[in-house]
C-alpha cells in the first residue's frame, strides 16, 4: 500500500480552465483585449481564452471609465498623506514583517517583487529585486501607488480586492496597456476578526516569473500574516480583558460590553438579546463607536444607535497603557444574570451523554471561550493549542454545539492513536479490494463521516509529514478521494485540529509542513494551563465536588482553608484532567466530611516542599500519583532534572531513554532546562 494512492486524478472531474503562459495563449488574449476596448463587447459573452474573472473585470473597467491606453496608474502626491497611511495600517506592516523577511532572500534571484496594499489598493510596503523596484516606478508600483481597480482596472491588486479571491493576472489580462509587460499574482488578508478584506500581499515582475504557483505562494503569505494578526489581537483582548477584571468595575452586575481603543465589541456580559433591542449591534465584532479615547458620557446618546442606551463609559488602564473602555448597558429587564464563569455544551444528537460546562473566568479563560464561539459563526479551520489535560476537547465541542445545523456531526479521530500506515484509510476511506484487509464495500473515511459537521483531529502534530500534503488537499479542495478510488466526493467539513505540541518548532524540524500551519490555523485558540488560571482552580473544585457528590451518593464535602491553598500554590502537571481524577479519588477514599491536608495523595504534598535526594528516587515519585500516565512522566522528568541540576546525559541515563527522547519530552510538556 502506498501513500500516493490516496488521491487519484479523476477521471469525471472537468478541470478549472487555466490560462497558459504561452506565446499562442498570450496572442489569443491581446487580440480579445483589442476587440474588447475597441467595439462596445460589454454585453457579449467571454472569449474563450479569457477567464471568467478577467473578463468580469475587464467590464467593471470599462463602466468605471477606465482608459485603457494608459501607461500606469496614480501615485498619491503628497508624502504626508503616504507616511499617514502606512502609519494607520502599522498593525498590518508588523504583522506581514515575519513572512516578507522570510521571503525577501528569494526574490532578488526570482526578479521579482513583494507587495503590501491595504484595503484601498495603495501600497504601503515593497521589496525585492532592485531593478524590478525601479521599473515599478515608471508605472507607480511603488510606495504610495494606488491600485484600486477605479484607477487602473484589472491588475493583482485591485481585482483580487474587488473579488476577494487570490488570483493572478498576466500579461494582456490587464486592462491598462502600459502594465500589460508585467504579471502578478495576489491574495487577499482578512481581518481575523470579522473576516474583511484588510489588505492584499502581491507578487510581481516581468512575464518570464510567471508560475500558477505564485498564487499559492502569496496565498500562504497571507495566511502566515493573517495568524499573526490574529495573535496580535488575541493579546490585546486578553490585556483588555485583564484590565477589566483587575478593576472595580467587573464586580458590578450591570450589563457590559468591552470595546478596544477603535470602538469594536470584544467581549459583553449580560446581554440577554431577549431584553436587549437591536441585538445586530451588541454582538462581539461589531463597531459600536468611533475612536474612543476622547469620548465622554455625555457624547454618548449622539454616536450610539437610538435603540441601545449606556449608562456610562469607564475607561480601562492596565500597566499605564490605555486598554479600551467599558460601556454599561441600561435595560428594563430585571435581574439578568451576569456570571460568565461558565459555558454550557448541549449533548449531541443520538449521543447518550450530559450537559457539559467550561468552567473559567480567568482572563486567558475567557479569551478561549470568547474566541471559540466567534470561531463558530465563521466558516474557517480552528488550531486549539494547549498542554496535556487542559480540556482541548471541550472548545472543539464548544465550537461544534454552536454551529448553525443541529443534526451536524461530531467527528473526532486521534492522529497519535492510529499507525501511519492505516491513518490515510480512516481520514480518507478506501474502495473494495483497495489493500489487504480492506473490508468488503469499502468505507467512507472520517472526512465523508463528518460531512456538513465538523471533523476534531487531535494530536495533530503526529500525523505522517508524507500525508500531510492530502490533508491540504482536501482541505483546499473540499474533496477527497477514496483510497483506490479515483472518483471525487466533495465534502463540507469544518475542521478543528488539537495538539500540545509547538508546531512552528515541528515546522522548523521538517517534521510539519508550514503550508498545512497556516491553512489550520486560521483561527489559533490558546487554552491556558491550570497553573495560570487563578481562582478558577476553586471555581472547578466546586464544580467537580458537586458531581461527585452526586455520583457517589455522598454528602458534599467541605475543604479546609490550608487545603485549598495547598491546590492554588500546586503546579498541576496534569491540568484540569488531573483535579477531576483528585476529586474522584477524594470521595472515594477520604473519609471524613471536611477534606484537609491528610486526605491528599502524598505526592501532591510532596511537589510544595523542597525535594530532599530521598524524596526523588524513582519509586516515590512513580507511587500512587493523582493524574494520569502522562502527568506521571513529566513529574519523574522535571523531579530528575532538578536532582541532577540540569544534567541531561544523567537525566536520559537514569529514566532509561535516549536523549532525543528526553528533548522531545521537554518540548512536550515544555519544561525548562533551569
Amino acid at each position: 500500500m502506498t501513500r500516493a494512492s490516496y488521491y487519484k486524478a479523476s477521471k469525471d472531474k472537468v478541470a478549472p480552465k487555466v490560462v497558459r503562459s504561452d506565446t499562442s495563449t498570450d496572442r489569443d488574449i491581446r487580440s480579445a483585449w483589442e476587440s474588447f476596448v475597441t467595439s462596445d463587447m460589454s454585453g457579449s459573452a467571454h472569449p474563450d481564452h479569457v477567464r471568467e474573472d478577467i473578463f468580469a473585470s475587464w467590464k467593471r473597467s470599462l463602466q468605471l471609465g477606465v482608459d485603457a491606453g494608459n501607461l500606469g496608474t496614480r501615485k498619491i502626491p503628497d508624502d504626508n498623506e503616504i507616511a499617514l497611511r502606512r502609519e494607520r495600517n502599522l498593525h498590518l506592516r508588523k504583522a506581514a514583517l515575519a513572512a516578507f523577511r522570510r521571503l525577501e532572500p528569494h526574490l532578488s534571484e526570482a526578479k521579482s517583487i513583494l507587495i503590501l496594499a491595504d484595503d484601498q489598493g495603495v501600497i504601503i510596503d515593497a521589496i525585492g529585486d532592485e531593478s524590478v523596484l525601479d521599473d515599478g516606478q515608471g508605472i507607480h508600483l511603488e510606495v504610495g501607488g494606488q491600485w484600486n481597480e477605479k484607477f487602473v482596472g484589472t491588475n493583482g491588486i485591485g481585482t483580487v480586492l474587488t473579488t476577494g479571491k487570490p488570483m493572478y493576472v498576466h500579461a494582456s489580462e490587464h486592462f491598462v496597456e502600459g502594465i500589460q509587460s508585467w504579471t502578478c499574482a495576489g491574495a487577499p488578508i482578512r481581518n481575523p476578526f470579522d473576516n474583511s478584506i484588510i489588505g492584499v500581499v502581491d507578487l510581481s515582475g516581468p512575464p518570464d516569473i510567471f508560475r500558477r504557483h505564485n498564487v499559492a505562494l502569496v496565498l500562504a503569505a497571507a495566511r502566515e500574516i493573517e495568524i499573526a494578526l490574529a495573535e496580535r489581537q488575541r493579546q490585546d483582548r486578553t490585556q483588555l480583558l485583564e484590565a477589566f477584571l483587575q478593576s472595580k468595575y467587573s464586580r458590578t452586575d450591570s450589563s457590559v460590553l468591552l470595546l478596544d481603543s477603535s470602538g469594536r465589541i470584544v467581549f459583553r456580559r449580560g446581554v440577554d438579546e431577549a431584553r436587549f433591542p437591536a441585538p445586530e449591534k451588541l454582538i462581539v465584532g461589531h463597531k459600536l463607536l468611533p475612536d474612543i479615547e476622547g469620548i465622554s458620557d455625555k457624547d454618548l446618546p449622539r454616536l450610539l444607535p437610538p435603540e441601545v442606551q449606556a449608562q456610562g463609559l469607564e475607561r480601562l488602564i492596565l500597566g499605564n497603557a490605555y486598554r479600551g473602555a467599558a460601556l454599561f448597558l441600561k435595560s428594563d429587564g430585571a435581574g439578568l444574570r451576569s456570571d460568565f464563569s461558565a459555558r454550557s455544551i448541549r449533548p449531541r444528537r443520538n449521543v447518550s451523554e450530559a450537559t457539559i460546562h467550561i468552567i473559567g473566568s480567568s482572563p486567558g479563560m475567557l479569551e478561549a471561550i470568547e474566541l471559540a464561539e466567534r470561531a463558530a459563526t465563521a466558516n474557517v479551520s480552528v488550531l486549539i493549542q494547549g498542554e496535556t489535560g487542559v480540556g482541548k476537547e471541550l472548545f472543539a465541542r464548544l465550537i461544534h454545539s454552536r454551529l448553525d445545523r443541529a443534526e451536524a456531526p461530531y467527528v473526532p479521530l486521534n492522529c497519535a492513536a492510529i499507525s501511519s500506515d492505516l491513518i490515510g484509510a480512516e481520514l480518507f476511506g478506501y474502495v473494495d479490494g483497495a489493500f489487504t484487509g480492506a473490508v468488503r464495500g469499502g468505507r467512507p473515511g472520517k472526512f465523508e463521516l463528518a460531512d456538513g459537521g465538523l471533523l476534531c483531529l487531535d494530536e495533530i502534530g503526529d500525523m505522517p509529514i508524507e500525508l500531510q500534503p492530502y490533508l491540504l488537499r482536501a482541505l483546499e479542495q473540499r474533496a477527497v478521494y477514496r483510497m483506490g478510488d479515483n472518483k471525487r466526493r466533495a465534502v463540507d467539513v469544518r475542521l478543528v485540529a488539537m495538539t500540545n505540541r509547538d508546531l512552528r518548532m515541528e515546522i522548523d524540524k521538517g517534521r510539519f509542513r508550514r503550508d498545512l500551519f497556516y491553512r489550520i490555523g486560521v483561527v489559533t485558540i490558546e487554552v491556558p494551563p491550570l497553573r495560570q488560571r487563578g481562582n478558577d482552580i476553586l471555581a472547578l473544585i466546586e464544580h467537580f465536588s458537586a458531581h461527585y457528590a452526586q455520583e457517589t451518593g455522598r454528602p458534599k464535602m467541605k475543604f479546609a482553608e490550608d487545603t485549598l491553598d495547598l491546590f492554588l500554590k500546586y503546579r498541576w502537571p496534569g491540568n484540569v484532567r488531573e483535579l477531576r481524577n483528585l476529586m474522584q479519588r477524594i470521595y472515594l477514599v477520604a473519609s471524613g466530611p471536611v477534606v484537609t491536608a491528610r486526605d491528599l495523595p502524598p505526592e501532591l504534598r510532596r511537589d510544595l516542599d523542597e525535594p530532599t535526594p530521598e524524596a526523588d528516587s524513582l519509586e516515590i515519585i512513580l507511587s500512587g500519583h493523582s493524574g494520569d500516565l502522562e502527568s506521571i512522566e513529566e513529574s519523574a522528568i522535571r523531579r530528575t532534572i532538578l536532582a541532577e541540576k540540569g544534567n541531561l546525559t544523567r537525566v536520559a541515563a537514569i529514566l532509561g531513554i535516549s536523549r532525543p527522547t528526553l528533548y522531545r519530552k521537554m518540548r512536550q510538556y515544555q519544561i525548562n532546562r533551569s
